[in-house]
């Protein structure tokens, strides 16, 4: 599963490097003519439940731990990224590509293992921050949204399902997702994965609970199957620990 999200890798660097004061434009690129009005309403309304575009806008860095793994660090302003990954501390900006790469705090000198180090740090990074902010990606770059219906949660709760595919973007367009958007409460409460638009079965559904404030937004955690999104936390400045080990 590193690379469920590798699909939307040019939407979160386009997210990584610029930012928005309008009420919740979809980028440029984003497939307005074959998206059904009701799935780009929904879009709209998860985004005001979890606190609105403004409020992601002005969020500046988050960091979370990957599945009790990885530990991320994001300014989300700049690109500049910090990834904790066993032994390994890769300090990048996941804009230009750019970065060092450290072993048991020794820098790493070998120009080859460098590369592929930050090659599969931003790899991480785009994987890992997709299922922790996928509802804030609803309308980026590459994405086409169609009204799948109404269904309920798994505690009977109704929810709106909306399929999220992908238009030539990222190193897996073929992907697809069901996205259900619970009715009394606005928010992304889960999701199917289908490594091919295609697929009649998802790979996996899983749990989006757990939802909580952090600064101005809100996030959530879980993901069903003791498969957690830990010490979630968002800070306006950036922490010394994106320059430094």
């Amino acid at each position: 599963m590193k690379k469920l999200a590798a699909s939307l890798a040019l939407s979160l660097f386009a997210l990584a490097c610029h930012a928005s004061t309008d009420a919740n434009p979809a980028g440029a690129h984003f497939d307005v003519q074959g998206s059904d009005a009701k799935a780009v309403e929904l879009a709209d309304t998860t985004m005001h439940a979890m606190g609105g575009r403004a409020a992601w806008d002005r969020t500046r860095c988050i960091s979370w731990t990957f599945f009790n793994g990885r530990r991320h660090v994001w300014d989300k302003w700049t690109g500049d990224y910090r990834l904790e990954d066993g032994k390994r501390v890769v300090l990048m900006n996941v804009c230009t590509g750019q970065g060092k790469v450290f072993d048991d705090g020794k820098q790493v000198e070998d120009a080859s293992v460098v590369a592929d180090a930050l090659a599969r740090a931003k790899s991480i990074w785009i994987n890992d921050s997709y299922w922790l902010i996928m509802p804030y990606k609803l309308k980026e770059d590459g994405v086409t949204l169609k009204y799948k219906g109404e269904d309920k949660l798994p505690d009977e709760r109704a929810a709106d399902v909306v399929v999220l595919s992908f238009a030539n973007v990222g190193d897996t367009p073929e992907n697809k997702y069901d996205v259900w958007i619970a009715r009394d409460t606005g928010l992304v409460e889960q999701w199917s994965y289908y490594p091919k638009r295609d697929d009649e079965k998802p790979a996996f559904t899983n749990a989006w609970a757990d939802w909580k404030s952090y600064g101005s937004i809100k996030l959530s955690g879980f993901r069903t199957d003791q498969r957690k999104l830990t010490e979630i936390a968002v800070f306006d400045q950036p922490p010394a620990s994106l320059a430094k080990l």
